[in-house]
């Protein structure tokens, strides 16, 4: 069974992948415009950017993730329980205190960020904190926990930024293919016209996909590890059944942030509606069953 420190390196040499293709996929980028349009510096541009895009979702990725999600730092006297709940379970995996955020919503769910354990987030809803008990809570704290010892945070919020970038520069690239003004006489023409509709159209469908595969298959590890922090599986198991039958969805939400949640913050109707590929969670049964042996 996966230990809490298992998928660490693995992660850390999955991120430089990562970010080494988003470096070249950018360049490559800049390189159809420089054909495109007849103008190296365009080129240029893009190699200065790729690397400053590299360093900053690097550094500052844990940021984005919380302003998009609307949280705010969660003081010691007003969230009593949440807070000690964090703090004695990173003492017990071994962890730096992470800093303790809360989002004001109804709908259940937690997730955790950060590039590092030294710089970690870990976040809960006001909802969540209204309807679990303390050995509940202590299950979805240990699994995001489990997160930040896998070193699941810095591939997630790496992904966030580089899946957004990639979303954002393909409209900005379907728009300069009709509206921009391309240079006279360059070869090309209509053959350069359709390979950039079909990348646009195809690049951001590719990376979505490879951030909800990569979210799946983080959660089953993160249960696990989990209940081998408390040892006892039965609290993240009733904290996921207590989650699931909340069926609202998030007030304050955002897609591009979605897999790093508990649960799918789209709330379980419309959730279970979404399977497959295109899933940014594993059901809530398998997941109970993989902890504790039966379904909801």
């Amino acid at each position: 069974m996966a230990t809490l420190y298992t998928e660490q390196t693995k992660n850390v040499t999955k991120t430089w992948v990562l970010m080494s293709a988003f470096f070249v996929i950018v360049i490559g980028i800049g390189w159809f415009f420089s054909i495109y349009y007849g103008s190296p510096d365009i080129l240029y541009f893009f190699v200065i950017f790729s690397i400053l895009m590299n360093v900053f979702s690097y550094w500052f990725s844990d940021k984005i993730v919380l302003k998009l999600a609307g949280a705010k730092e969660a003081k010691r006297e007003e969230y009593f329980d949440l807070y000690t709940s964090v703090e004695n379970l990173s003492i017990t995996a071994g962890l730096p205190m992470p800093r303790v955020y809360v989002v004001e919503d109804r709908a259940p769910n937690a997730f955790a960020t950060g590039r590092d354990k030294k710089h970690a987030v870990v976040c809960a809803t006001t909802g969540l904190l209204a309807i679990l008990d303390k050995t509940e809570l202590e299950g979805v704290i240990a699994h995001e926990l489990s997160h930040v010892g896998n070193r699941d945070m810095l591939l997630s919020t790496v992904v966030v930024v580089l899946v957004g970038f990639v979303t954002i520069a393909a409209d900005v690239f379907r728009r300069n293919l009709f509206f921009g003004r391309r240079r006279d006489g360059e070869g090309g023409g209509g053959l350069f016209m359709l390979v950039g509709i079909i990348l646009s159209i195809l690049a951001p469908l590719f990376a979505i996909l490879i951030q909800l595969a990569i979210s799946r298959k983080r959660e089953f590890l993160a249960d696990a590890s989990g209940a081998l922090l408390t040892r006892y599986p039965e609290g993240l198991a009733n904290a996921l059944r207590k989650i699931s039958e909340y069926s609202q969805p998030m007030a304050h939400q955002s897609s591009v942030i979605a897999h790093l949640y508990i649960a799918d913050p789209k709330g379980s109707k419309l959730g279970k509606k979404i399977t497959g590929l295109f899933a940014t969670h594993p059901p809530v049964e398998e997941r109970i069953k993989a902890l504790v042996g039966e379904k909801i």
